[in-house]
């Protein structure tokens, strides 16, 4: 590369007479630290990584695209320098011009060398930097190879470093599928054409272009549709019951309690409020954590969550929150540092989801914001084991946890579906009085605190440590405001000497060892204020009994129902029991077939959909109109009773339709099965399943995969309801169908057993009404009792079959669902194009 003109390179490359790519000009942005990436899908796909320094844009083509995995290096090829001009290209290189193909602006923001660094370490071969994109974040290394014999190209590394932005897997590559400049998707940006158009036929680009112009389409289409988007309206939070003790088993989810405001947030793209739990409007209070939900462009939302600030020892502390507020911060600084922990998603798009289990939500929750970096957070939750996340929080000084049943509805109040679990008391007490100091400059001892009961203040006691300088000032000031003659209490005469009264207003939260024999905290200490609660709704919180554990009982549990393994009945039935919160999601709310083998898989197995009344009370039915016009009840579960009844009844495997029981004629999943042909290495569905989802993602459709526990993958499409079932239907088909044209010596779409010698089926026929296709984590009636298991997209080259997994492995299954690489597995909110 030139020193004297380091974009002679680019410019001799280039015909720009032929090319819509700006010529080479060098020159500085603003502030001289942008940084761009560009998907580039040229001779083979690739990110085009690219640094401002020194008037131009330093570049690395990065094979397989950044991760934010610290545990994976990425391949860079450095390339020449481009002009900064080219910051903003986003377009189609022509065919035959040097790296020709689609290239899309996939994100940008600004860099920075680490401190005591320079973009001069390039030269060095090593650049350890920083970003601020809209979707790479934190601290990353570039580091050049040493040169094999002969070797031309100058081949680098680009990996993240560990921080709060480091994740596993490939998110960013698997989720982020569109322009950052326009929105549109790459096949968007590759066929910008206009005219009628049909699949009908269609091979490679052709294909291409004409499922770009029905995306194109539908997104016109819904924008002359749909008014401005708005916020949803504020709905009062559902709160936790005290407990004091944690529940037991695998039907509960358990996350950190954080310490510190509940907020609920009302988005919309970039209108954006935070409520408190009372609905009071604190939109300007937490002003820079708003600037980061703004720059998310959610759909409108409302979602529930915790805003904190942490203290010295790195907790959340409801102090250091009160400090902040005090402050009134105007930026993010390490000092007044505000985190928003997210924990519920309650609606989206229009649609009401508090009907959804808890588990169904907060995978929701996780896909809405599976694109959002600190502070933003998804809270994260273990499932069972709630005594050993409890011991750990409460050794690290944390409040407690809060445990929620897997299958529970949200409303907005205190129920038992959420309930709380304290490695400390505290609660909330409503400040009746001061007593006067005997130390000099201190303007009061302490305070005296009250309760509602029955309907009037009880006394509780007094509170006289907590305080710090600025503490004791503000609320000496704010105490002042509300002095009153009476007491608003009936307190002892020997407590009111000395005190001055208050009208009862202020809320205090107050940490304590216990209450004495006659109801007073012992060893208080204040918190800080609470102006999220008023004092007419401060109550006694009384631990209740945990919930029992209530199962359904399973007969002949030592029946063997897998002959090849040795597997029972109780066993299965035990796998079910424990995995209930991980298959919930997909059972719960939505017509369901059973395969069912009452004397084991090796006997007689039979198809079941319809109810007849004999599973009991956990096995629900909804009628459905068939073909003929005539009604028949199909079944759907809600719970993991559901679950267990029908293993009670003899069912191994659970197949569901695309659809739920609150709409069946409004599909929401799509699935193609790649079923391969015997003489097939299971090495060719794994590329089938990558080339299916590479061709989604060009029309901006995020896909899954899922182990089918037998020998195939489905490819899993989560789709936002809203369509019909010929809709569904006729996309899933036209889409089989062209890339069984586009490759024919690899894909059919046809079920003839004659034309699928050496080819993958691609079965799109689960995609229409009354179809079914097996549920994740459902247990297959086959040798060795194996299960359907979701995976992420870059697991799936180590995989060496598609049943990796069996019955046995419950406990190894609900370890690997928390991972960072199948948070949010399965969802999306994405329309289906409009063909």
């Amino acid at each position: 590369m030139s020193r004297r003109d380091p974009l002679a390179e680019y410019n001799r490359k280039r015909d720009f007479a032929k090319t819509a790519e700006p010529a080479g000009k060098r020159a500085s942005g603003e502030g001289g630290n942008r940084f761009i990436v560009q998907k580039h899908e040229a001779t083979r796909l690739h990110w085009d990584f690219r640094l401002e320094a020194d008037g131009v844009l330093k570049s690395w083509a990065v094979t397989k695209g950044p991760s934010p995995d610290p545990e994976i290096k990425r391949l860079a090829v450095r390339t020449e320098d481009h002009p900064m001009a080219y910051a903003d290209f986003e377009g189609v290189i022509p065919k035959g011009e040097y790296g020709g193909g689609t290239v899309m602006l996939w994100d940008r923001g600004t860099w920075a060398p680490v401190e005591g660094k320079s973009w001069k370490d390039i030269d060095q071969g090593h650049l350890h930097f920083t970003l601020e994109g809209e979707r790479m974040k934190g601290e990353w290394l570039l580091i050049r190879l040493k040169p094999r014999p002969g070797e031309k190209r100058e081949n680098w590394l680009l990996r993240k470093l560990e921080d709060e932005y480091a994740e596993e897997g490939d998110p960013l590559v698997q989720r982020c599928l569109t322009s950052v400049l326009t929105g549109r998707s790459m096949a968007e940006i590759a066929g910008d054409t206009k005219g009628a158009y049909s699949l009908k036929g269609k091979k490679g680009d052709a294909f291409t272009a004409e499922m770009t112009k029905a995306a194109k389409r539908n997104k016109a289409q819904a924008r002359t549709r749909k008014s401005p988007a708005r916020p949803p309206k504020f709905r009062a939070p559902q709160l936790a019951t005290l407990v004091d003790a944690v529940p037991a088993g695998n039907g509960w989810m358990h996350e950190i309690k954080f310490d510190g405001y509940r907020a609920l947030i009302a988005a919309a793209g970039g209108d954006v409020h935070v409520f408190t739990r009372t609905g009071l409007d604190w939109t300007e209070k937490f002003a820079p954590l708003v600037e980061r939900l703004r720059a998310l462009d959610l759909p409108p939302s409302l979602i529930d969550g915790e805003i904190v600030a942490y203290g010295k020892d790195g907790n959340p502390d409801f102090s250091a929150l009160q400090a902040v507020l005090k402050r009134g911060h105007g930026s993010q600084t390490a000092k007044d540092a505000l985190s928003l922990h997210a924990f519920d998603l309650l609606e989206i798009d229009g649609r009401d989801l508090t009907q959804l289990t808890n588990i169904e939500r907060k995978e929701r929750l996780e896909a809405l914001l599976a694109e959002a970096a600190p502070p933003i957070h998804v809270a994260d939750h273990v499932i069972g084991a709630g005594e050993t996340l409890l011991k750990a929080l409460c050794d690290a000084g944390q409040e407690g946890i809060i445990s929620k049943s897997i299958d529970g509805k949200y409303a907005s109040r205190r129920t038992r579906n959420w309930l709380k679990v304290k490695c400390t008391r505290r609660q909330e007490f409503v400040v009746i009085g001061w007593k006067k100091s005997s130390a000099k400059g201190r303007p009061f001892s302490s305070l005296l605190l009250a309760q509602n009961e029955q309907g009037k203040l009880i006394y509780k006691g007094n509170v006289g440590t907590g305080f710090d300088t600025d503490t004791l000032r503000d609320l000496a000031s704010r105490m002042a405001k509300l002095e009153r003659k009476s007491a608003p209490a009936e307190v002892g005469r020997v407590e009111s000497r000395g005190v001055t009264w208050l009208e009862p207003k202020l809320v205090a939260e107050i940490a304590f060892a216990e209450f004495t024999a006659d109801g007073n905290v012992r060893h208080g200490s204040f918190l800080g204020l609470r102006e999220d609660k008023k004092a007419r709704d401060v109550v006694p919180e009384k631990p209740a009994q945990a919930p029992a554990t209530e199962t359904v009982k399973i007969t002949n549990r030592d029946r063997v129902i897998f002959d090849e393994g040795g597997q029972t009945k109780g066993e299965l039935a035990d796998y079910y029991e424990a995995i209930a919160g991980l298959m919930l999601p997909w059972a719960a709310g939505r017509p369901v077939s059973l395969v069912r083998c009452p004397q084991g898989r090796a006997k007689k197995c039979f198809f079941q959909k319809h109810d007849s009344g004999s599973f009991g009370p956990d096995v629900h039915h909804v009628p459905i109109t068939e073909k003929d016009g005539g009604t028949e009840d199909y079944l759907y579960i809600e719970n993991a009773a559901g679950l267990l009844a029908c293993v009670q009844m003899g069912t191994i495997e659970f197949h569901g339709w695309g659809s739920k029981v609150a709409d069946v004629e409004a599909p929401d999943r799509m699935v193609f099965d790649l079923d391969p042909d015997e003489g097939l290495d299971f090495a060719d569905v794994k590329q089938a399943a990558k080339d299916i989802h590479d061709r989604l993602a060009d029309i901006g459709l995020t896909s899954f995969a899922m182990l089918s526990g037998g020998k195939g993958v489905h490819v899993v499409v989560p789709l936002t309801p809203g369509h019909s079932w010929d809709a569904h239907k006729d996309f899933s088909k036209r889409f089989a169908e062209a890339l069984s044209q586009a490759e024919p010596d690899r894909f059919v779409a046809t079920m003839s057993k004659a034309k699928r010698k050496g080819k993958i089926f691609i079965d799109y026929l689960r995609n229409q009404r009354g179809s079914t296709a097996v549920l994740p984590y459902s247990a297959r009636a086959r040798a060795g009792a194996p299960v359907a298991v979701p995976i992420a997209w870059d697991e799936l080259n180590a995989m060496k079959d598609a049943h990796p997994f069996s019955i046995d492995a419950a406990k190894k299954l609900i370890e690997r669902a928390s991972s960072k690489g199948l948070a949010g597995w399965g969802f999306a909110e994405q329309s289906l194009p409009d063909l």
